[in-house]
């Protein structure tokens, strides 16, 4: 499986974040500047500060967007047999034997609940890292492997049934 695609679309996605976080910091710097005549900013200084907080924030996140897509520019994975470990770079099918529910998703360095467009159009994948619970635990397992993983309280069993 080709998943370049693959990398292709997180890239633009967390692009497409910093980008709006840049916006939305820049938004917040022009009101906090020109939203309010002098006497209303001396009157309402909370509002200017909320607004340098909000501004402060989004430029952290734009800054951390722009982090992981620099960390996606090498990342190059490559095909994976049926049988081998599961590695950052992995595209994973898991389902739960109780009620049949599945779940396909990419194993990658950055950009954890993402969801991508499977090759050709083909189903959706979320995208999972090294360092969630789900992540963890199939991290070096192989297909047909179980995995216990608690989700939201819950401890839930899912079987590897993929792995490319």
């Amino acid at each position: 499986m080709d998943k370049t695609a693959l990398v292709e679309q997180l890239r633009a996605q967390i692009g497409a974040t910093a980008r709006s976080a840049l916006s939305a910091r820049d938004a917040a710097a022009a009101e906090a500047r020109d939203g309010a005549t002098p006497d209303e900013k001396r009157e309402d200084a909370r509002a200017a500060h909320q607004l340098g907080t909000l501004g402060k924030a989004q430029q952290a996140r734009a800054q951390k967007a722009i982090q992981e897509v620099d960390a996606l520019q090498t990342f190059r994975p490559g095909a994976l047999a049926a049988t081998a470990k599961i590695a950052v770079g992995a595209v994973v099918e898991i389902e739960d034997d109780e009620t049949g529910e599945g779940r396909t998703f990419f194993l990658a360095p950055v950009g954890a609940g993402i969801t991508l467009t499977g090759p050709g159009g083909d189903g959706h994948l979320s995208v999972v890292t090294p360092v969630s619970p789900i992540g963890k635990a199939v991290l070096g397992r192989k297909s047909g492997d179980v995995i216990d993983v608690t989700v939201d309280g819950e401890l839930r069993e899912w079987q590897i049934t993929y792995v490319a």
